[in-house]
């Protein structure tokens, strides 16, 4: 989706304002076991499938998985402080998806910052800032008040949710009509 939305924001420009949001689809640290996990990730093949997905990998290999949420969304939030939300967002999907790294671990957040140029110093110091964990858990409350229950989900003018991992094809197709809207009100 991270893909989709910003091939259609830049073939839309300005008039499109992409605001990414925490949602915690496993808000408390929960370990998996590796072979259920694995059987799980099979499930990414749907949205690799697409002529502009992302990359997907099944998990591979014997590095253990993520144990919940919340490490990668407050990293994210600390790379956004420098300027870097994007970049590390998608380096650290990549890690994840593409790569199979366990984006909850510390050394995998510390290595993906390193990895996108970050301020290390900075990107530490940030990690630490109680303010961004309370942030990610207001942008997940304020999701469930919305009734969002799944990621990806896209909310759109007017409260309209697209749910679910979609193509570039759809999103332009949703973003046009709300555009139109827009200049006919």
């Amino acid at each position: 989706m991270a893909v989709c939305l910003e091939r259609v924001q830049q073939e839309v420009g300005d008039v499109l304002e992409v605001r990414w949001k925490s949602f915690l689809l496993r808000p408390h640290p929960e370990a998996k076991p590796l072979e259920k996990f694995r059987r799980y990730t099979e499930s990414w093949m749907r949205p690799a499938a697409a002529a502009d997905a992302g990359e997907f990998r099944v998990w591979s290999g014997d590095q253990e998985p993520p144990s919940h949420s919340v490490p990668p969304a407050v990293a994210i939030k600390a790379a956004a402080r420098q300027g870097a939300f994007a970049r590390y967002h998608m380096a650290l999907m990549h890690a994840y998806f593409a790569e199979n790294r366990n984006v909850t671990s510390p050394e995998t957040i510390g290595e993906v910052a390193r990895e996108c140029g970050l301020d290390l110093e900075a990107f530490a110091r940030d990690l630490a800032d109680p303010a961004i964990a309370e942030e990610v858990v207001s942008d997940h409350n304020e999701a469930v008040a919305l009734g969002i229950h799944a990621v990806p989900c896209v909310v759109l003018d007017g409260g309209f949710q697209m749910p679910g991992a979609q193509e570039s094809a759809l999103y332009r197709s949703v973003i046009e009509k709300v555009l139109a809207k827009r200049q006919s009100s």
